[in-house]
């Protein structure tokens, strides 16, 4: 009986812990974290602020638990989406960059969010940790073309550091929810974009990137 008891428990603490989690990701996409204050979050999440000190003792706590979840989400759908085709590594860089930015564009705030709007140290740090696993997952597509002669002999580790750093940047500008169609900062609505455009010259950069030999540098 005492064992039944704990079992309910813990999905109850389970659940209350889903709920939180929830709530602060769903108001960290309508909004940014500035948005997703505890109060606003135990609102949301239909408990009281208390509770959600028992489950995170801080706001950064909850933060980098939300942001790992929501990160560790699109990672996922990254690798999915390289793993659903079997072609040249070219293609599957392709389409794996092409999932990542038409999901970005899709859930602009939230992609912003985790891409590049400021945060805490406890943030940052999952930040870094989830580019890092961006960045495996294109080593392992890179090495595999090296291998099978459809790439040029390259280090597979910085071509695709180089490749996340270059996509994460050039989606800041679309994303960001504080620059107006023609780059001022005096309005926080988003500017108008070219979806397609974007995606289209990501794809174009990432597949040169990796698959044309530099050019001859003369001592």
């Amino acid at each position: 009986m005492a064992y039944r008891s704990t079992e309910r428990t813990e999905a109850r603490r389970l659940e209350t812990r889903r709920r939180i989690t929830t709530a602060a990701r769903e108001l960290i996409a309508e909004g940014g974290y500035v948005a997703a204050a505890v109060a606003p979050v135990a609102d949301r999440a239909g408990v009281a602020v208390g509770t959600v000190y028992r489950h995170f003792p801080s706001k950064s706590a909850l933060f980098a638990e939300v942001f790992r979840e929501a990160s560790q989400h699109e990672v996922d759908a990254m690798r999915d989406a390289m793993d659903s085709v079997s072609g040249p590594a070219p293609d599957r860089v392709s389409i794996g960059i092409e999932a990542f930015a038409r999901r970005a564009l899709r859930g602009r705030r939230l992609a912003w969010a985790l891409l590049a709007e400021p945060v805490d140290p406890a943030v940052e740090a999952e930040r870094l940790h989830f580019r890092r696993s961006y960045r495996d997952l294109m080593v392992g597509v890179i090495t595999e073309g090296i291998e099978a002669g459809e790439l040029p002999d390259q280090d597979a580790e910085a071509t695709a550091a180089a490749l996340i750093g270059a996509v994460g940047e050039a989606m800041a500008g679309p994303l960001s929810p504080t620059h107006s169609q023609n780059g001022s900062r005096l309005t926080a609505r988003p500017r108008t974009i070219d979806p397609e455009n974007v995606i289209a010259s990501l794809i174009t950069f990432c597949t040169r990137a990796i698959g044309e030999e530099p050019a001859r540098v003369n001592a």
